[in-house]
């Protein structure tokens, strides 16, 4: 009986003294969203280099351990060369909703994270004088996610993060056959801001 209830007693001190912890919290980003050249086909697909916004939330599982949640929004444009279309452009909204495993370490001030994931990237055509092409249709392509950073705590509420992340997703053809590649890209999104815990 002494047994069990110093076992209680320990394991409701374990528990009190993590719960004290922050085991919760959402960051702010701004990212350079960087997509490379695709070729395949006989299309040639550049994407133009932008900057977006990042919304991300954390839950901690364990102090190493936790799972994330994702929402960033930019626009850039698409654009296309093939033996029939010399100027294809496509002015377009990226958003992305993943989630990701993320894995923490602790030196001082310092937190090194790595992550992985899934989710989607939605590119949605905007019909303007950035795109001559109005019959485009949006794509949402899933894909997997993954990055590695570090968190620099500036309190016990506050950390300033840089990461690099990157997204593996098919490039994006906006339902045309003319614009498809058939071909995965890597869109880099490395990005900087400030998390609040709580």
């Amino acid at each position: 009986m002494k047994k069990t209830m110093l076992l209680c007693a320990l394991v409701l001190t374990a528990m009190t003294a993590f719960g004290q912890e922050s085991r919760q919290d959402a960051s702010f980003s701004v990212f350079g969203l960087i997509g490379p050249d695709v070729t395949g086909n006989a299309v040639h697909m550049k994407t133009t280099t932008t900057g977006g916004i990042l919304a991300s939330y954390r839950y901690l599982l364990t102090p190493k351990s936790g799972l994330e949640l994702n929402y960033g929004f930019a626009q850039n444009s698409e654009k296309y060369v093939t033996s029939f279309i010399p100027n294809g452009r496509i002015h377009t909204r990226n958003q992305e909703l993943t989630g990701a495993y993320v894995y923490n370490m602790t030196f001082k001030n310092f937190n090194p994270f790595a992550e992985a994931g899934v989710g989607a990237l939605i590119f949605t055509p905007i019909k303007d004088y950035g795109t001559n092409n109005l019959d485009a249709k949006q794509n949402t392509n899933i894909g997997a996610l993954f990055g590695a950073g570090v968190a620099y705590e500036i309190s016990p509420s506050f950390d300033i993060r840089a990461e690099y992340r990157a997204f593996l997703v098919k490039a994006p053809d906006f339902g045309l056959s003319d614009f498809k590649t058939n071909r995965y890209e890597v869109v880099s999104t490395p990005s900087i801001g400030v998390a609040y815990h709580f």
